[in-house]
């Protein structure tokens, strides 16, 4: 009898423990609703050539006072997400003249889309076909790059917009525009070298295993670059553009053979915030930039999987060097359409379309969507200083899709704090996928 009541005693304390912490959070997160009700920024719609009107008249003091603009993605398939950021790039051009937009692509793609965007002969399909990523082969993108070119025709060149990737995963015929000026102007590099470049460009990435390859390849790159700088010395200006462009491209290579040798996701951050960093400073003439990609890569969150290494993701190392000048955008949704590369039992794996009707138990989304709102802006410092303060502390899960689309057979949910990541949050209430076909009306 006595180890009955024992027991009886430990179930009763469990219990009213679990009942106190669900009705303390669910308190928690219906006060976080009434904050967002009453002070987040209404954006009025997902049209990307529509006036962020309401923003505008209730602009975030950091917002306003930064140069760097990171804004995310919480997939790579959201249209709304898409024709969002597209709308707040436009924004940022008019009122902050923003004119350097970098994204999550390569450094091939680069080329192309510039001289598109600055009034030089293509369509929407010939130029979408320079992304190496293929999530930006799109309707939504491409309506984002016509628009540019639209701008930069009523421009001179030095008041146009110029487009600039940060990615290093793809260095495809890079080794060709080296061994194209190495041959016009006779500079003197050994076909042996040139044959290290060739080799650079075409190794793959194997993500198991360590090596030394990188170690040994990268001060034969740099030895290259210096031949080209030294060359360069005796030029006119007028070709020092070229061979600058020549010289980047060398970088490019370099950080893709580090990426071979060092193939986490947060050693590409780091490459990719080299780049950034680079663009910034040298193509940017204010100083300041809006940067495409995804949540993973934007946000300012300072741990991580390979934190022991002191290596980050981009937003967190553009957090610690610009300090107040990076506001990073983080994107959350609650339900749609998404698609994913898996396959079902006895199924190849293949694109399939999945409907998320709702939002996952205990993430972030599932009391964000109580909002009266479809789509609204929380600027988190403002958060932060109000009464729902622990509702963005608190550890929650968020929604990640990657580049293999959603998968139901796997974990998409993972463990964040808003309060840490974002300076400030997009929620849109419903996403669908973005539009393939480019001609579309």
């Amino acid at each position: 009898m006595r180890f009955k009541n024992k027991h009886y005693a430990y179930e009763n304390f469990y219990f009213s423990h679990y009942f106190f912490f669900f009705f303390h959070t669910y308190a928690q997160n219906q006060k976080a609703v009434k904050w967002i009700d009453e002070n987040a920024i209404k954006i009025e719609d997902a049209n990307a050539d529509t006036n962020l009107t309401i923003f505008n008249n209730n602009l975030p003091q950091k917002f306003a006072h930064s140069k760097i603009f990171g804004f995310g993605e919480a997939t790579h398939q959201g249209k709304e997400f898409f024709d969002i950021k597209a709308k707040f790039f436009k924004y940022l051009v008019e009122t902050q003249d923003i004119k350097v937009f970098i994204i999550e692509d390569s450094y091939t793609s680069e080329a192309g889309i510039n001289e598109w965007i600055s009034g030089g002969k293509g369509n929407v399909e010939t130029i979408a076909n320079n992304f190496s990523i293929g999530f930006w082969y799109c309707k939504e993108v491409v309506n984002l790059l016509e628009w540019m070119r639209n701008y930069n025709l009523k421009k001179t060149k030095d008041e146009q917009i110029r487009f600039y990737g940060m990615d290093i995963q793809v260095v495809k015929n890079i080794n060709l525009e080296i061994r194209n000026l190495v041959k016009k102007y006779t500079i003197p590099v050994s076909e042996e070298l040139l044959l290290v470049v060739d080799n650079c460009v075409e190794k793959e990435v194997k993500y198991t295993g360590k090596s030394d390859w990188a170690d040994i390849q990268i001060p034969k790159l740099k030895k290259i670059e210096n031949i080209i700088l030294d060359f360069s010395k005796s030029l006119k200006k007028e070709n020092i553009d070229e061979f600058n462009s020549v010289i980047r491209a060398l970088n490019y290579i370099s950080k893709y053979t580090y990426y071979v040798q060092n193939h986490y996701s947060q050693d590409r951050d780091l490459k990719m915030y080299e780049n950034v960093k680079w663009i910034v400073e040298n193509k940017s003439k204010n100083g300041k930039a809006f940067i495409w990609a995804h949540n993973e890569h934007i946000n300012n969150f300072k741990a991580g999987n390979y934190n022991t290494r002191k290596i980050y993701n981009l937003g967190r190392y553009l957090k610690e060097y610009y300090k107040n000048d990076y506001y990073s955008v983080g994107f959350d949704f609650g339900t749609g359409t998404q698609a994913g590369y898996f396959s079902n039992k006895d199924e190849k794996p293949s694109w399939k379309k999945v409907e998320l009707k709702e939002p996952f138990a205990k993430t972030y989304a599932k009391t964000l969507i109580e909002a009266k709102d479809e789509i609204y802006f929380i600027d988190m410092s403002k958060a932060l200083d109000g009464n729902s303060s622990d509702f963005f502390k608190r550890e929650t899960k968020q929604i990640v899709i990657g580049g293999g689309g959603f998968n139901p057979k796997e974990n998409n949910l993972h463990q964040k704090k808003f309060s840490e990541m974002y300076d400030g949050l997009i929620f849109v209430k419903n996403i669908t996928l973005p539009t393939n076909n480019l001609i579309a009306k």
